[in-house]
């Protein structure tokens, strides 16, 4: 299954938005934790996750989240 990163950003007024968003919205990550840094003025979240593709992993996303975020099929590489 490939491996996607998907980075979210909003700005700082969407924020409440953003996180209103998942109300009500069926998905894995709903009331899980990643990582973000809103609370450090940068307003970007990020999810790691296995999806068939990249309409899969941002349908992981409630569609105003989904509209401002990218997937990005990632795998592990060694690094030298």
């Amino acid at each position: 299954m490939p491996h996607f990163v998907i980075h979210h950003h909003h700005a700082a007024t969407e924020c409440p938005v953003a996180f209103a968003a998942w109300r009500g919205y069926s998905s894995p990550l709903r009331h899980g934790v990643t990582v973000a840094s809103c609370a450090f003025g940068g307003h970007e979240l990020w999810w790691t996750v296995d999806a068939a593709s990249e309409p899969e992993a941002l349908a992981l996303l409630p569609r105003y989240v989904a509209e401002r975020s990218r997937a990005i099929q990632v795998g592990q590489v060694e690094v030298p």
